[in-house]
Protein backbone atom coordinates (compact mmCIF):
# COMPACT_ATOMS: atom_id res chain seq x y z
CA UNK A 1 0.00 0.00 0.00
CA UNK A 2 0.96 3.48 -0.50
CA UNK A 3 1.29 5.39 2.81
CA UNK A 4 1.73 8.82 4.37
CA UNK A 5 3.29 8.61 7.92
CA UNK A 6 2.50 10.86 10.06
CA UNK A 7 5.10 11.29 13.52
CA UNK A 8 7.17 13.57 15.17
CA UNK A 9 9.13 12.41 18.07
CA UNK A 10 12.10 9.80 18.67
CA UNK A 11 8.79 7.28 19.70
CA UNK A 12 8.12 7.16 15.52
CA UNK A 13 11.38 6.71 13.93
CA UNK A 14 11.16 3.14 14.35
CA UNK A 15 7.69 2.60 13.22
CA UNK A 16 9.23 4.52 9.90
CA UNK A 17 12.03 2.66 9.62
CA UNK A 18 10.89 -0.95 9.69
CA UNK A 19 7.62 0.10 7.39
CA UNK A 20 10.55 1.16 4.74
CA UNK A 21 11.40 -2.26 5.07
CA UNK A 22 8.18 -3.50 4.75
CA UNK A 23 6.53 -4.38 1.50
CA UNK A 24 4.36 -1.13 1.79
CA UNK A 25 5.54 1.73 0.15
CA UNK A 26 6.43 5.06 2.35
CA UNK A 27 5.30 8.12 -0.45
CA UNK A 28 5.52 11.26 2.14
CA UNK A 29 6.09 12.08 5.82
CA UNK A 30 4.26 14.92 7.28
CA UNK A 31 6.02 16.40 10.50
CA UNK A 32 5.25 19.42 12.96
CA UNK A 33 7.00 22.30 11.99
CA UNK A 34 10.85 23.25 12.73
CA UNK A 35 11.24 24.71 16.46
CA UNK A 36 13.54 26.22 18.26
CA UNK A 37 15.59 23.88 20.52
CA UNK A 38 19.39 24.24 22.15
CA UNK A 39 19.29 27.43 23.52
CA UNK A 40 17.26 29.11 20.11
CA UNK A 41 18.79 26.68 17.81
CA UNK A 42 16.16 25.43 14.90
CA UNK A 43 16.73 21.93 14.66
CA UNK A 44 14.32 18.95 12.84
CA UNK A 45 12.64 16.62 14.58
CA UNK A 46 13.82 12.94 14.93
CA UNK A 47 11.30 12.11 12.22
CA UNK A 48 11.92 14.57 9.96
CA UNK A 49 15.90 14.04 10.24
CA UNK A 50 15.28 9.93 9.71
CA UNK A 51 13.01 10.60 6.74
CA UNK A 52 15.34 12.99 4.70
CA UNK A 53 18.07 10.40 5.80
CA UNK A 54 16.04 7.61 3.99
CA UNK A 55 15.17 9.93 1.19
CA UNK A 56 11.70 10.43 1.80
CA UNK A 57 9.53 13.67 0.78
CA UNK A 58 9.03 15.94 4.06
CA UNK A 59 5.65 17.96 4.37
CA UNK A 60 5.31 20.19 7.54
CA UNK A 61 2.17 22.05 8.41
CA UNK A 62 1.48 24.19 12.20
CA UNK A 63 -2.19 22.41 11.05
CA UNK A 64 -2.64 19.57 8.75
CA UNK A 65 -6.15 19.69 9.11
CA UNK A 66 -6.37 23.18 7.79
CA UNK A 67 -3.62 23.47 5.11
CA UNK A 68 -2.71 19.94 4.25
CA UNK A 69 -5.56 17.87 3.18
CA UNK A 70 -5.23 19.58 -0.89
CA UNK A 71 -1.64 18.05 -0.49
CA UNK A 72 -1.95 14.71 0.82
CA UNK A 73 -5.19 14.41 -1.63
CA UNK A 74 -3.18 14.80 -4.53
CA UNK A 75 -0.57 12.18 -3.21
CA UNK A 76 -3.33 9.41 -3.33
CA UNK A 77 -2.57 7.42 -0.72
CA UNK A 78 -3.91 4.35 0.02
CA UNK A 79 -3.65 4.99 4.16
CA UNK A 80 -2.32 7.28 6.26
CA UNK A 81 -0.37 6.42 9.84
CA UNK A 82 0.40 8.83 12.60
CA UNK A 83 2.81 7.82 15.59
CA UNK A 84 2.92 10.51 18.11
CA UNK A 85 1.88 12.86 15.65
CA UNK A 86 0.27 15.74 18.04
CA UNK A 87 -1.93 17.13 15.97
CA UNK A 88 -5.91 16.70 15.99
CA UNK A 89 -7.40 15.26 12.37
CA UNK A 90 -10.52 16.56 11.10
CA UNK A 91 -13.24 14.18 9.92
CA UNK A 92 -12.39 15.55 6.08
CA UNK A 93 -8.86 14.54 6.46
CA UNK A 94 -9.92 11.45 8.31
CA UNK A 95 -11.77 10.49 4.81
CA UNK A 96 -8.44 11.54 2.56
CA UNK A 97 -7.43 7.44 2.01
CA UNK A 98 -9.15 4.92 1.35
CA UNK A 99 -8.05 2.84 4.18
CA UNK A 100 -8.02 5.71 6.35
CA UNK A 101 -6.17 6.59 8.95
CA UNK A 102 -4.11 4.09 11.40
CA UNK A 103 -2.47 4.77 14.43
CA UNK A 104 0.02 3.85 17.05
CA UNK A 105 -1.26 4.14 20.55
CA UNK A 106 1.52 3.37 23.65
CA UNK A 107 -1.20 1.53 25.63
CA UNK A 108 -3.72 -0.86 25.86
CA UNK A 109 -6.65 1.11 24.75
CA UNK A 110 -9.50 1.42 26.13
CA UNK A 111 -7.18 2.31 29.13
CA UNK A 112 -4.70 5.36 29.07
CA UNK A 113 -6.45 7.81 25.85
CA UNK A 114 -4.39 10.91 26.02
CA UNK A 115 -1.26 12.26 24.79
CA UNK A 116 1.08 10.79 27.62
CA UNK A 117 0.18 7.77 27.79
CA UNK A 118 3.39 5.89 28.89
CA UNK A 119 4.09 8.30 31.72
CA UNK A 120 0.97 7.85 33.85
CA UNK A 121 0.91 4.40 33.31
CA UNK A 122 4.58 4.32 35.50
CA UNK A 123 2.97 6.49 37.73
CA UNK A 124 0.13 4.34 38.57
CA UNK A 125 2.27 1.59 39.53
CA UNK A 126 1.16 -0.62 36.50
CA UNK A 127 2.59 -3.97 35.43
CA UNK A 128 1.64 -4.19 32.41
CA UNK A 129 1.02 -1.62 28.95
CA UNK A 130 1.39 -2.37 25.61
CA UNK A 131 0.73 -0.84 21.74
CA UNK A 132 -2.55 -0.52 20.32
CA UNK A 133 -2.34 -0.33 16.94
CA UNK A 134 -6.15 1.22 15.92
CA UNK A 135 -8.33 3.23 12.92
CA UNK A 136 -8.26 6.33 13.95
CA UNK A 137 -12.04 8.09 14.72
CA UNK A 138 -12.72 11.95 15.07
CA UNK A 139 -13.13 11.39 18.94
CA UNK A 140 -9.34 11.22 20.78
CA UNK A 141 -7.77 7.56 20.51
CA UNK A 142 -11.59 5.91 20.21
CA UNK A 143 -11.17 4.29 17.00
CA UNK A 144 -11.78 0.51 16.78
CA UNK A 145 -8.86 -1.67 17.81
CA UNK A 146 -6.77 -3.79 14.96
CA UNK A 147 -4.15 -5.39 16.94
CA UNK A 148 -2.30 -5.32 20.46
CA UNK A 149 0.46 -6.30 21.91
CA UNK A 150 1.15 -6.44 25.61
CA UNK A 151 4.16 -5.18 27.44
CA UNK A 152 5.14 -5.66 30.73
CA UNK A 153 7.38 -2.50 32.59
CA UNK A 154 9.68 -3.92 34.77
CA UNK A 155 9.71 -2.91 38.91
CA UNK A 156 12.62 -0.27 38.64
CA UNK A 157 11.81 1.05 34.74
CA UNK A 158 11.74 4.91 34.18
CA UNK A 159 8.80 6.28 31.66
CA UNK A 160 12.15 6.96 29.37
CA UNK A 161 12.95 2.96 29.28
CA UNK A 162 9.43 2.20 28.72
CA UNK A 163 9.11 4.99 26.16
CA UNK A 164 12.17 3.09 24.10
CA UNK A 165 10.69 -0.16 24.88
CA UNK A 166 7.38 0.50 23.29
CA UNK A 167 8.59 2.62 20.27
CA UNK A 168 10.16 -1.11 19.19
CA UNK A 169 7.32 -3.16 19.73
CA UNK A 170 5.43 -0.86 17.74
CA UNK A 171 6.94 -1.11 14.96
CA UNK A 172 6.13 -4.78 13.54
CA UNK A 173 2.68 -4.32 15.34
CA UNK A 174 2.20 -1.94 12.85
CA UNK A 175 3.16 -3.66 9.91
CA UNK A 176 1.19 -6.50 10.94
CA UNK A 177 -1.99 -4.53 11.29
CA UNK A 178 -1.36 -2.93 7.63
CA UNK A 179 -0.61 -6.42 5.92
CA UNK A 180 -3.88 -7.30 7.80
CA UNK A 181 -5.97 -4.32 5.88
CA UNK A 182 -4.34 -5.01 2.56
CA UNK A 183 -4.60 -8.65 2.58
CA UNK A 184 -8.86 -8.11 3.86
CA UNK A 185 -8.18 -10.34 6.89
CA UNK A 186 -8.36 -7.30 9.56
CA UNK A 187 -10.76 -7.03 11.96
CA UNK A 188 -12.20 -3.87 13.94
CA UNK A 189 -13.01 -4.18 17.42
CA UNK A 190 -14.68 -1.71 19.50
CA UNK A 191 -13.65 -0.12 22.43
CA UNK A 192 -15.13 -0.56 25.77
CA UNK A 193 -16.30 3.09 26.57
CA UNK A 194 -17.48 1.82 30.16
CA UNK A 195 -13.84 0.79 30.40
CA UNK A 196 -11.72 4.00 28.77
CA UNK A 197 -9.68 6.34 31.12
CA UNK A 198 -8.31 9.76 29.40
CA UNK A 199 -4.72 11.27 31.09
CA UNK A 200 -3.67 14.43 30.25
CA UNK A 201 -0.33 16.31 28.86
CA UNK A 202 2.39 16.09 31.46
CA UNK A 203 3.08 19.72 33.15
CA UNK A 204 6.63 20.83 34.71
CA UNK A 205 4.40 21.13 38.23
CA UNK A 206 3.18 17.56 38.15
CA UNK A 207 6.80 16.49 38.79
CA UNK A 208 6.55 18.25 42.61
CA UNK A 209 6.71 15.13 44.76
CA UNK A 210 4.15 14.73 47.76
CA UNK A 211 5.77 12.90 50.22
CA UNK A 212 2.75 12.54 52.30
CA UNK A 213 1.93 9.81 49.70
CA UNK A 214 2.60 6.34 50.19
CA UNK A 215 6.48 5.44 49.97
CA UNK A 216 5.62 2.68 46.61
CA UNK A 217 3.14 5.62 44.97
CA UNK A 218 6.36 8.29 45.65
CA UNK A 219 8.78 5.89 43.66
CA UNK A 220 6.08 5.26 41.06
CA UNK A 221 6.16 9.01 40.06
CA UNK A 222 9.77 9.33 40.48
CA UNK A 223 10.16 6.51 37.95
CA UNK A 224 7.18 8.21 35.71
CA UNK A 225 8.61 11.28 35.56
CA UNK A 226 12.19 10.23 34.55
CA UNK A 227 13.65 11.72 32.03
CA UNK A 228 10.74 14.38 31.98
CA UNK A 229 9.04 16.62 33.84
CA UNK A 230 11.42 14.86 36.15
CA UNK A 231 10.56 14.78 40.06
CA UNK A 232 11.58 17.26 42.10
CA UNK A 233 11.31 18.94 45.49
CA UNK A 234 12.85 21.65 47.44
CA UNK A 235 15.77 21.92 50.67
CA UNK A 236 16.55 25.10 52.05
CA UNK A 237 15.18 26.91 49.19
CA UNK A 238 17.05 24.97 46.69
CA UNK A 239 15.18 23.17 43.83
CA UNK A 240 16.51 19.23 43.68
CA UNK A 241 15.76 16.85 40.93
CA UNK A 242 15.17 13.04 41.85
CA UNK A 243 16.02 10.46 39.62
CA UNK A 244 16.15 7.14 41.42
CA UNK A 245 14.61 5.69 44.70
CA UNK A 246 13.55 2.57 46.14
CA UNK A 247 10.79 1.95 49.03
CA UNK A 248 12.59 1.48 52.73
CA UNK A 249 11.16 0.98 55.35
CA UNK A 250 11.21 4.19 58.11
CA UNK A 251 9.08 6.35 59.85
CA UNK A 252 9.19 10.34 60.64
CA UNK A 253 6.74 13.15 59.12
CA UNK A 254 6.25 13.43 55.80
CA UNK A 255 9.04 15.02 53.88
CA UNK A 256 11.88 14.56 56.80
CA UNK A 257 14.86 13.77 56.01
CA UNK A 258 15.50 10.27 58.61
CA UNK A 259 18.67 8.76 57.56
CA UNK A 260 21.91 10.10 55.26
CA UNK A 261 24.13 7.38 54.20
CA UNK A 262 26.46 6.78 51.68
CA UNK A 263 24.40 5.23 49.47
CA UNK A 264 21.35 7.51 49.60
CA UNK A 265 18.84 9.93 51.43
CA UNK A 266 16.03 8.24 53.17
CA UNK A 267 12.80 10.41 53.31
CA UNK A 268 9.90 9.94 55.51
CA UNK A 269 6.23 9.25 53.66
CA UNK A 270 2.97 9.17 53.95
CA UNK A 271 3.70 5.11 54.58
CA UNK A 272 6.67 3.76 54.90
CA UNK A 273 10.11 5.56 53.15
CA UNK A 274 12.20 6.68 50.00
CA UNK A 275 15.76 6.03 49.69
CA UNK A 276 16.68 9.03 46.91
CA UNK A 277 20.06 7.49 45.22
CA UNK A 278 20.64 9.64 42.24
CA UNK A 279 19.67 13.20 42.43
CA UNK A 280 20.36 16.96 40.93
CA UNK A 281 20.77 19.79 42.33
CA UNK A 282 19.79 23.11 41.14
CA UNK A 283 22.39 24.31 38.95
CA UNK A 284 24.11 21.48 38.97
CA UNK A 285 24.18 17.67 37.14
CA UNK A 286 23.08 14.63 38.00
CA UNK A 287 24.76 12.71 40.62
CA UNK A 288 24.86 9.88 43.01
CA UNK A 289 23.33 10.52 46.97
CA UNK A 290 26.95 9.91 47.95
CA UNK A 291 28.14 12.69 45.51
CA UNK A 292 25.49 15.11 46.55
CA UNK A 293 26.04 14.64 50.47
CA UNK A 294 29.73 15.37 49.81
CA UNK A 295 29.04 18.89 48.80
CA UNK A 296 25.55 19.57 50.42
CA UNK A 297 24.39 20.00 53.86
CA UNK A 298 21.63 17.62 54.46
CA UNK A 299 21.23 16.16 57.72
CA UNK A 300 18.48 14.09 60.10
CA UNK A 301 15.42 16.47 60.31
CA UNK A 302 15.76 18.37 56.98
CA UNK A 303 12.67 18.68 55.57
CA UNK A 304 11.88 18.72 51.61
CA UNK A 305 9.24 20.31 50.01
CA UNK A 306 7.52 23.63 49.43
CA UNK A 307 9.38 24.53 46.42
Amino acid sequence: MKVVFMGTPDFAVPCLETLTQSRHKVIAVVTQPDRPRNRGQVTFCPVKERALALGIPVLQYEKVSREGVGDIRTLNPDVIVTAAFGQMLSREFLEIAPYGVINVHASLLPKYRGSSPIQWAVVNGETKTGITIMKTAYKMDSGDIITQKEVAIGDDETAGELFEKLSLAGAPELVKALDLLEDGKATFTPQDESKATYYPMLKKEDGEVDFSLPAHAVVCRIRGFNPWPSAFTSAGGKKIKIFKAAVVEGKGQPGEVIATERDGITVACGDNAVKITELQPENGKKMSARDYLAGHKITVGTVFGNV
